[in-house]
Formats: C-alpha cells, sequence, structure tokens
C-alpha cells in the first residue's frame, strides 16, 4: 500500500506540475485535440519534430483487483507502473544522413503484481498485469540506430534492443499478459527478453513487395541484463550465446474495401545452452515457430479507423527444455461501435497456455499433482478520452490457475490507463 500511495502522491504533483505549465503555455496544455497532455510548448515541440527531434514522454498504470475465487475468500489490491522517456531521431534532418533514424529509450517501473501476491493467483502462468515484471527499476530500453539501404528495400538496425520490437510483435492494449505483446518472450523469457530489457542485437529485413518483407535478427542472451542493478548495462561479460529469430511478414490489403491485415510465420533458435526438464545435467537448445494473424474484418459505415477486427496468437516450443509446449489467443476488437464515441474500443480476447509434455511426464513420474492448461480471458472498453489519454476498465477470469487440472479460477477486476505527456 506504501508503494501504492506514493504512485498516486506523485500523480498529484504531476498535475499540479502540469497546471503550472498550462498557465505558461495555455494555448495548448490539456487539449483533448492536441497528442499530448502539456500540449506542443507554444509550438516548439511542433518546431522540434520538424528538425528531426521526436520527443516521448508517457506512463502506462495498471490496477488489478481479486473479485472471487473459487477456493480462497481473501482478496487484494495491486497496482504497477511504467514511465517511459524517449526520444526518436531524424538523422537525415539532423545530419544529413539519408534514410537514417536513431531511437533512445528509458524505461522505469514500480509496484507490484496481483498475481504475484495473491494466494488465489499463486503460480499463476501469465499476468493480471502486464506491466509489471523484469526488475522494477530504470533501464535502458532502446538505443539504436536504423539505416535503409537499396531504395529503402534493405533496412540495417543494429544497437540495444529486444525481440519484440521487430519479431512476434503485437498490440498491447490488453491487460493480461497472454493478450499483450510478443508472446514467445512470455514463455521462452529466460532467454528471450522482451520490453523493457534490451541487449546488443542487429537486425536485417528486405522488403521483397510494398506488401511483403521477411527479416532475420541476431540478440545477445546474457543473463547479466535481467538484474536489477544492470538496467544500463553495456558489456558483454556474461553472454552465454544468442537468439536467431526468422519471419516472413505480409501486410495485404483485402477485398474492395481494403482491409489492413498483418501476417507473421517466424522461427527462432537458441546457440545457448539449456537444461533439459527430465535430465538437467543434459544439455540441448531452445527453439520454435510462431504465427501472429491481425485482420480487419470490416469497417464502419465506410470508414476504415472504424469497424471490427479480429486476432490470432499462436507459439509452439520444444518441450525438452521449456515449461510452456504451446499457447494460442484469439480474440475480436470493435473501434467505434458508437456513433458518438468514435475512437473507443470494445475487445474480449482469449488465451490458452498448454504445459510441455516432458514437464507432464516428470510430475507423472514423481505423482504430483498434473499440469495441463491454463485459460484466461479479458473483455475490457478503452475509453478514448482524448487524444492523450486512454482508459481501459477490463474484467479477467483466469481457469485453472497455474495449468493445474484441479487448480484455482478467479474473477479479477482491473484499469489500464495510458497517457502521454
Amino acid at each position: 500500500m506504501k508503494k501504492l500511495s506514493r504512485t498516486f502522491h506523485f500523480g498529484l504533483s504531476l498535475l499540479s506540475l502540469s497546471c503550472g505549465i498550462q498557465s505558461i503555455y495555455a494555448a495548448g496544455a490539456f487539449d483533448p485535440q492536441s497528442s499530448w497532455m502539456l500540449g506542443d510548448w507554444n509550438g516548439q515541440r511542433i518546431a522540434l519534430q520538424q528538425k528531426g527531434y521526436d520527443f516521448n514522454f508517457g506512463y502506462t498504470g495498471e490496477l488489478a483487483n481479486l473479485w472471487d475465487s473459487k477456493y480462497h475468500s481473501s482478496h487484494g489490491t495491486e497496482y504497477a507502473d511504467q514511465f517511459v522517456l524517449g526520444a526518436h531521431l531524424d538523422l537525415n534532418k539532423i545530419v544529413g544522413w539519408q534514410d537514417t533514424e536513431a531511437q533512445i529509450t528509458i524505461t522505469e517501473r514500480n509496484g507490484r503484481s496481483l498475481s504475484q501476491t495473491s494466494d488465489a493467483l499463486a503460480g499463476h502462468l501469465s499476468s493480471t498485469q502486464e506491466i509489471w515484471g523484469r526488475g522494477q527499476t530504470w533501464r535502458l530500453t532502446d538505443f539504436w540506430i536504423k539505416k535503409q539501404f537499396l531504395e529503402q528495400k534493405l533496412d540495417v538496425k543494429v544497437g540495444r534492443f529486444g525481440e519484440g520490437e521487430d519479431f512476434n510483435t503485437f498490440d498491447c492494449d490488453f491487460q493480461n499478459l497472454a493478450l499483450c505483446g510478443s508472446q514467445v518472450g512470455n514463455w521462452v523469457g529466460d532467454q528471450w527478453y522482451n520490453w523493457p530489457v534490451s541487449q546488443w542485437a542487429a537486425r536485417v529485413k528486405y522488403n521483397i513487395q510494398p506488401e511483403l518483407y521477411t527479416q532475420i535478427g541476431v540478440y545477445e542472451y546474457n543473463p547479466e541484463n535481467l538484474k536489477r542493478s544492470k538496467g544500463f548495462n553495456l558489456s558483454t561479460d556474461g553472454s552465454q550465446g544468442a537468439i536467431i529469430p526468422v519471419e516472413v511478414v505480409w501486410q495485404p490489403k483485402v477485398g474492395t474495401e481494403k482491409l489492413t491485415g498483418e501476417y507473421r510465420l517466424g522461427y527462432y533458435y537458441s546457440t545457448a545452452d539449456a537444461a533439459k526438464i527430465q535430465n538437467p545435467t543434459q544439455t540441448s537448445h531452445k527453439q520454435g515457430m510462431w504465427v501472429v494473424v491481425k485482420q480487419q474484418l470490416m469497417n464502419h459505415g465506410g470508414d476504415q479507423t472504424r469497424g471490427l477486427a479480429g486476432f490470432l496468437n499462436l507459439t509452439v516450443h520444444d518441450s525438452d527444455t521449456n515449461t510452456v509446449g504451446n499457447m494460442q489467443n484469439l480474440g475480436l476488437v470493435y473501434t467505434g461501435l458508437l456513433d458518438s464515441r468514435p475512437k473507443d474500443e470494445l475487445a474480449i480476447g482469449l488465451a490458452r497456455i498448454s504445459i510441455g509434455d516432458d514437464v507432464r511426464d516428470q510430475q507423472i513420474a514423481l505423482r504430483e499433482d498434473q499440469q495441463n492448461e491454463e485459460y484466461d480471458a479479458e473483455i475490457y472498453y478503452g475509453i478514448h478520452a482524448t487524444n492523450w489519454l486512454t482508459v481501459r476498465p477490463n474484467i479477467q477470469y483466469i481457469r485453472h490457475v497455474g495449468a493445474y487440472k484441479n487448480g484455482e479460477s478467479a474473477w479479477v477486476g482491473g484499469i489500464k490507463l495510458q497517457t502521454v505527456f
């Protein structure tokens, strides 16, 4: 509760500061049509963008409350959040380097997760608050430069960043982790590091056609990067190998209405040794594949920014080194269901997380409670309050917590808010 109290006190202080800035730059601050809470700094922010400097200051907060559970009567509430400070640099405008850009991002995470503190959610494979994790600390999340060649067909990116920025990417509007972001990183997280962790990496992308490209990457695997004390680690000391993902991405516009879609097919291989589950004295190498599908199914009255879209994620992992053998999620998102609220969203999603065969066989041999599948579901309504603030109240249901056949089931209420300062 102390951390929760500090968070809200910080919010009040920030609001007071914002009000002071509003008095100086009254034209833009808190304008609901502005892209930023604090406005365009009396025109200076837009002027800087035109010169190649695009600054980003963002905040995401997630509240989760245990409503009900099958076996436990206790209830709890936790709050976790993240601040983002970043700058995107157009180096063509700044120093004359054609088709070159750079990014630096610093993140800071706070709070606690209900999935970690509630008895009813003990062993939860997913998380009720996706923003929590990887150490509640400051991190250098992006530090990269990108250059295009061959009339922008070849795209090369080097520096420090995570796999999920380019490979197996997916939106992160849901609050439940099993419906948010790169799913490979969620289930192979001991080697594949999603945001906000970064590592030395290189990614090469080639645009075959305007709607089709392929890419390959090499990402350092270094467990040192997970330590709270190594949030700004630039050393390769402790490196144990590399994760190598490859992916083909197709982004068509379907039918006469030109409905947008994105289809990803990928594979990853790790050169690092990983202990086998059934015999830890032996090692193997992690590998797996994924499919990501996002497709607009219909527009709303001819408006392409509104309408119904569907999504599907599928990942498969080797069972001899990985606890999760496979996962699937699917769902629907309707943007602009109400004419009076054209930017609001109504979304529902369901995820299934399946334990690998080697883990099940080991549990059977040890006569332990066998793990099978965990199911995570969420429905949310996204209130587009302003162009800089979105609030998503949500209801989550978790069945067979920890994937145990006779495990707990729980209802969770949540609120996810995202703002850009």
